[in-house]
């Protein structure tokens, strides 16, 4: 029988970490299908137009552009506007922070989870 190691003091982190913060912002951004869309998206197309994005997304422009207008804030895109455009990009250095806070943050969890987990 496996002990419980749920609630051991040992395997427990009591304090908020410093990249918690950074972590929870960047991941409430993709709280929503939408933006895990947009994100891919852009991942895979490099940069766009909003309208092309508005495009591709069974949603309302003033919708998408809620959706970019977190993403934004977050920090996960960049835009630049040309007159009455906005070209927008995926910010590749949040996606490789991203991936690795989720990492840092979770490896402790598969450690803990072991060979016999399966």
């Amino acid at each position: 029988m496996k002990p419980n190691l749920c609630c051991s003091p040992a395997h427990v982190e009591t304090a908020l970490r410093d990249d918690d913060a950074q972590l929870a912002r960047l991941a409430s951004a993709l709280g929503h299908p939408a933006r895990v869309a947009i994100v891919r998206f852009l991942q895979k197309r490099g940069e766009c137009v909003c309208g092309e994005i508005v495009s591709v997304l069974p949603l309302a422009q003033s919708t998408v552009s809620q959706h970019l207008k977190v993403l934004k804030a977050a920090g996960w895109i960049m835009g630049e506007t040309d007159g009455p455009r906005t070209c927008y990009c995926l910010n590749p250095d949040a996606l490789e922070r991203f991936q690795a806070l989720w990492a840092d943050s979770f490896a402790f969890s598969a450690a803990l989870a072991g060979p016999d987990s399966a």
